[in-house]
């Protein structure tokens, strides 16, 4: 991974129009800072008329070849006529440098929020995170991590153990229930899975509706089971969950042939995302973007709930995992 020194406190609108003129892209409007915390994403007009988006890569967080890899992906999925925003080549490259910031330039590709309960929006879901995979199968990420303990709960434990943020008269329940909730994970895990390339982060959120999906923002590609890319497209009850699963497996089939053994994966990779989200906040916490959109993050009251969460989630590996319908 690269060694940087500097942050984006020195990423001033000058510095962005700078950047974009060095491409022969010449903002006509003002920068639009777009919800992104990670990375800085900022939607413009050019002076040819068009809309498109700059993205600004959060520094040492990706080498190059990492975040290339995340761009020939994209590439490869549009090439397939799957909808992504895939990042435009310039002066053949995709990722562009200035004055030691990384960034890439995108069409822009509005649309309206994906319905997470809308069945025939589902389908279309499922149906294109299939033709997602059999592209993603067809060999593994060289360069970016396959999913695993190590990075989503042992390295988040230690950043938790080394924060401030956690009330001391909390600490040691917090910190005993989370133990409980990783040996869960231990035991419900399993890494009997081929490792396809995903889109990392397939949150309803990371989808736009238009005249079908369109799926953006791969920064979180890397190689893991499928059901990673399925499983946060449901929610609700669990009879809601089991109807929300067979319509997308459904359409998924059609284009990748899913292993049911994965559905034990569910909870387990929950519970990851649980860990990893609170190391990550107090990982980034120096960033002033994010106290200002999680300003919750430092109150005692989010720390007892995550012991409750802890708790529940613990209580849920423990249940019988998801399995698809009969097919009668």
């Amino acid at each position: 991974m690269e060694k940087q020194s500097f942050s984006f406190a020195d990423l001033s609108p000058d510095v962005l129009l700078d950047a974009l003129d060095s491409v022969e892209v010449h903002a006509e409007s003002g920068l639009l800072a777009l919800n992104s915390y990670e990375n800085r994403v900022y939607q413009f007009k050019a002076e040819d008329g068009q809309r498109y988006v700059t993205k600004f890569y959060r520094p040492a967080r990706w080498s190059d070849e990492q975040i290339n890899e995340e761009h020939q992906f994209t590439l490869e999925l549009e090439q397939q006529d799957i909808p992504v925003a895939a990042p435009i080549a310039i002066n053949g490259t995709t990722l562009h440098h200035y004055n030691g910031y990384r960034f890439a330039v995108f069409p822009s590709v509005g649309g309206r929020q994906f319905e997470v309960d809308n069945f025939d929006q589902l389908e279309w879901v499922g149906r294109f995170l299939g033709r997602i995979h059999q592209v993603g199968q067809r060999q593994p990420f060289v360069h970016r991590p396959t999913l695993g303990l190590e990075e989503y709960v042992y390295q988040p434990r230690q950043v938790l153990a080394n924060s401030d943020f956690i009330p001391d008269y909390l600490k040691k329940t917090f910190f005993a229930d989370l133990d409980r909730l990783i040996t869960e994970i231990e035991s419900h895990w399993s890494t009997d899975w081929p490792a396809l390339r995903l889109h990392g982060d397939c949150h309803p959120g990371n989808i736009l509706w238009r005249d079908g999906p369109m799926f953006v923002d791969l920064d979180d590609a890397r190689n893991g089971p499928a059901i990673q890319d399925l499983w946060m497209m449901l929610n609700g009850e669990r009879h809601d969950q089991l109807a929300q699963l067979d319509t997308i497996l459904e359409a998924y089939n059609e284009f990748a042939d899913f292993d049911p053994r994965q559905l034990k994966l569910i909870e387990p990779l929950r519970a990851l995302r649980m860990v990893h989200y609170m190391a990550w906040l107090a990982k980034r916490w120096q960033d002033p973007a994010f106290p200002r959109a999680f300003p919750w993050f430092g109150d005692a009251k989010y720390w007892e709930g995550q012991v409750l969460a802890f708790k529940e989630q613990i209580f849920t590996l423990n249940e019988a995992p998801l399995q698809l319908m009969p097919q009668w």
